[in-house]
């Protein structure tokens, strides 16, 4: 983290996510310690959409859920152009 925060070029909007990032897989990595191989592993999707939709919330940003429909339509390449 020292080094994330002595770097230059990076404005604080954007190393708040990286410190949430760094702060919650730690919290991830101790919760599940007892499950965990020593490698290298991707923060979980769930941990990732959270800082997200938190940072979302505190610029006052909303997004739309998706309908199933719109989902289907997406994960498909069968519909579309």
């Amino acid at each position: 983290m020292s080094n994330l925060s002595a770097a230059e070029g990076h404005p604080a909007s954007v190393m708040d996510m990286s410190f949430a990032n760094q702060a919650l897989g730690s919290v991830y990595m101790l919760d599940t310690r007892k499950e965990l191989q020593p490698r290298v592993y991707t923060l979980p999707t769930e941990i990732d959409k959270e800082i997200a939709r938190l940072k979302l919330q505190a610029m006052n940003i909303h997004i739309d859920t998706l309908t199933p429909e719109q989902e289907k339509y997406l994960n498909s390449w069968e519909s579309g152009t």
